[in-house]
């Protein structure tokens, strides 16, 4: 495994995306659907204002105890955008930037992913999931040897 592989080659391209006057509680819908814990928020021009994880969401909810704390806590988000919710301006990388860069940005930052930024234009994200990929395929392939 080489550490300078580079983002492009492990990175989600086109990642699900919301504006940032998206409804939180749509947003969170949206992410449990797609499968994944974080979305890049983008603005009308495509351009990458922050990033809206499961959490952040999750965190606003707070923590229901019954039923009926769960529907008024989805009731109070349904209200809420995804601007009032996400990070904004997060932390990118390109994608001819290495593995090891951008593992190293998450661990210092304490993030689990980054959106991938070319010329001001999100081209993808790349997460410890990818991350994780990448090890075990190498791993993988060492024990076939």
């Amino acid at each position: 495994m080489s550490k300078t592989e580079r983002v492009a080659e492990w990175m989600t391209e086109n990642p699900v995306c919301v504006p940032p006057d998206f409804s939180a509680l749509a947003a969170y819908e949206r992410m449990r659907a797609r499968g994944v814990r974080r979305m890049p928020v983008v603005d009308k021009q495509s351009k990458l204002v922050g990033i809206i994880t499961r959490s952040d969401i999750e965190q606003a909810m707070s923590h229901p105890r019954d039923e009926e704390e769960r529907r008024l806590a989805r009731f109070n988000l349904a209200g809420q955008t995804v601007a009032e919710l996400m990070t904004p301006n997060p932390l990118t990388i390109a994608s001819s930037d290495s593995i090891g860069k951008a593992a190293a940005i998450m661990v210092r930052a304490r993030v689990s992913g980054l959106p991938v930024v070319d010329e001001g234009r999100l081209v993808g994200i790349i997460t410890e999931s990818d991350i994780f990929r990448l090890v075990a395929s190498t791993w993988a392939a060492e024990e076939t040897e």
